[in-house]
């Protein structure tokens, strides 16, 4: 019989070491009491922590085009975000000076018209900052908290404005605050006029319901001159606004064949939601003289000439 067809494994009684399911057993008892010891007792915390330590070269020598990748990657997009932006005030730098010159030629041209037509010069509006505090808890009501109140000058009635236009109005003063109603809310009222057509009506908010109400023109005739895109801002016939200020945009014009008035819906040229600074104006009543400085002026007039 050929060597190498000999069978050279032990028989089963001299075969050592443990069986399979024994080894299983015991590493699994081994890798239990391992696991219960570094939980109590932190027995594998050095060892961790020689081996973090010698393989944090490896980890940041393979993070490095990984980083790379994600910083050019992010560079590239601030690069074009940046020439965006650049673009975009550019845009607006020229815009904004078209606008300049613009005022500044109705400015001159206004100045001519008062001195020929010899009228007064146009009252200075008092005006007192404001930081809007927090909005009034009733839901169904628009208002406003400002930080000023009857001990900075704020009056009832005053004016509210941003840099876009009307906000709304006071309605009611404190010692150190005071409550502006927006012109959003369903009891407010302001006279405008359409810049277009020099057309004066009545804005009225609470228009369309829900979490953001509108603005709205009443009693506005079915064939009445007025066009999506129409800019309207106060009259100042109201003793309370000045002339001029913007206060919404005519959005849309429904004219219904079974009623005699137009729906026109507005939106506000100063959104209320995101402002914090605000000006608290003067009202105009409180800035025209009295009715016996009035009297008294026709009365020294005809003296001098005497």
């Amino acid at each position: 019989m050929p060597l190498g067809t000999l069978d050279r494994t032990p028989p089963p009684f001299f075969r050592q070491g443990l069986s399979a399911l024994a080894k299983l057993g015991l590493f699994s008892a081994l890798a239990l009491l391992l696991m219960v010891a570094d939980a109590r007792w932190r027995i594998v915390d050095p060892l961790r922590a020689t081996l973090a330590t010698a393989l944090l070269p490896v980890q940041r020598t393979l993070a490095v085009p990984v980083e790379a990748w994600e910083g050019g990657g992010d560079y590239l997009q601030g690069l074009r975000e940046a020439q965006r932006a650049e673009s975009a005030a550019r845009a607006a730098l020229v815009a904004q000076s078209a606008r300049a010159l613009r005022a500044d030629q109705l400015a001159a041209e206004n100045q001519q018209l008062r001195a020929l037509l010899e009228l007064r010069p146009a009252l200075r509006v008092k005006s007192v900052p404001a930081e809007i505090l927090f909005e009034a808890a009733d839901p169904y009501s628009r208002k406003v908290f400002i930080d000023r109140g009857a001990t900075h000058g704020v009056l009832r009635g005053a004016p509210v404005v941003n840099e876009a236009g009307v906000l709304g109005q006071v309605t009611r003063v404190y010692p150190l605050t005071a409550e502006v109603t927006l012109l959003t809310d369903r009891d407010a009222a302001i006279p405008v006029i359409n810049t277009r057509t020099q057309q004066r009506s009545a804005a009225f908010g609470g228009a369309g319901g829900g979490a953001n109400p509108g603005l709205e023109l009443r009693f506005m005739a079915g064939n009445a001159d007025v066009q999506a895109g129409d800019s309207l801002s106060t009259s100042g016939l109201d003793g309370v606004y000045p002339p001029g200020l913007p206060v919404a945009k005519v959005t849309a014009v429904e004219r219904r064949a079974d009623s005699g008035f137009a729906r026109i819906a507005l939106t506000p040229a100063a959104s209320p939601d995101g402002v914090r600074h605000v000006l608290v104006l003067e009202p105009v009543g409180q800035q025209l003289p009295a009715p016996a400085q009035l009297s008294a002026a026709p009365a020294a007039a005809k003296g001098a000439s005497r």
